[in-house]
């Protein structure tokens, strides 16, 4: 005890603003590496290599072993340079939210007509959303906000018509044509039906107690995960209603509830940073009301 306070004492003896300022790099470092990697399948994949590490280490450090010792050192090298690798998506995600975050996630990109013509357009989907639930019809919704989704619009088949309850509710009708797959709104119109969205690889869904939740709750989180719009689902098994944004999902919404949220991303009076934040505590208070 007293050789561990002498070794406290010297390093806070060798304390200074550079040295705190060295600390505090290294913990926001790892902190925005865990904040990344939060809810999705690397948390997995980092514990285990920290484990491996731990291990390794324990061992070399209570034993003299010549032979173990020199394949750690020739095999880690290489377990480093397979990071990337085996993190790609989640560096990729993390890059995307960058690009993202350097054009501004606010709504300063989009007119002032079009944010009103969004706004109609989400009464029409709510009222939609409303009837889809009642009569347990599955149904995803993309709302596009900053980020261009032509790219996902292309897989689909092309309509550029007014947002109408009457319009979406034919279009999830089931063994219909275009009722497999997302419809895509922007600008106020339906720009696509039948659309292909990316798959969530997070393990938000692989934790939830109900196993309700298949491919369209998947390709909600999904294309949130990827991209700022914000996702509708309707459960085909039990009629629930969720919102899906940045990788996170409410659940079991009431029309007005949905309303609420949707519009929130679509103030006009709200753009900036102050806007953003404001919208991101709505976001919260949502989730905690859950």
């Amino acid at each position: 005890m007293p050789d561990l306070l002498s070794e406290l004492y010297f390093l806070y003896q060798r304390l200074n603003w550079l040295s705190v300022l060295d600390i505090l790099l290294v913990a926001s470092v790892f902190f925005v590496i865990l904040v990344l990697v939060r809810d999705t399948q690397a948390v997995v994949l980092l514990r285990g290599a920290i484990l491996l590490i731990l291990v390794l280490v324990l061992i070399t450090s209570l034993a003299s072993l010549p032979a173990f010792s020199w394949l750690v050192r020739t095999t880690l090298p290489a377990l480093v340079f397979s990071i990337p690798v085996i993190f790609a998506p989640e560096i990729r995600r993390a890059l995307e939210r960058l690009g993202r975050a350097g054009t501004g996630t606010p709504l300063w990109r989009i007119s002032y007509p079009e944010i009103e013509a969004m706004q109609n357009a989400i009464k029409s989907v709510v009222s939609a959303s409303a009837r889809l639930s009642a009569r347990q019809h599955g149904a995803l919704i993309v709302l596009q906000r900053n980020d261009r989704l032509y790219e996902y619009a292309q897989t689909g088949v092309r309509m550029d018509a007014n947002v109408t309850p009457e319009l979406l509710l034919q279009i999830f009708y089931p063994n219909t044509p275009l009722h497999d797959g997302a419809v895509i709104i922007a600008e106020g119109h339906v720009i696509a039906a039948a659309c292909v969205m990316p798959l969530s690889s997070s393990g938000i869904l692989n934790r939830s107690p109900d196993r309700q939740m298949g491919l369209r709750h998947r390709a909600a989180l999904g294309i949130s995960e990827v991209s700022d719009a914000v996702a509708v689902v309707v459960s085909e098994e039990t009629g629930s209603i969720s919102v899906a944004q940045a990788g996170r999902l409410i659940r079991r919404l009431d029309t007005e509830r949905l309303e609420n949220i949707l519009m929130a991303f679509y103030q006009p009076e709200e753009v900036g940073a102050l806007g953003f934040f404001r919208r991101v505590q709505r976001w919260a208070n949502g989730r905690r009301k859950e």
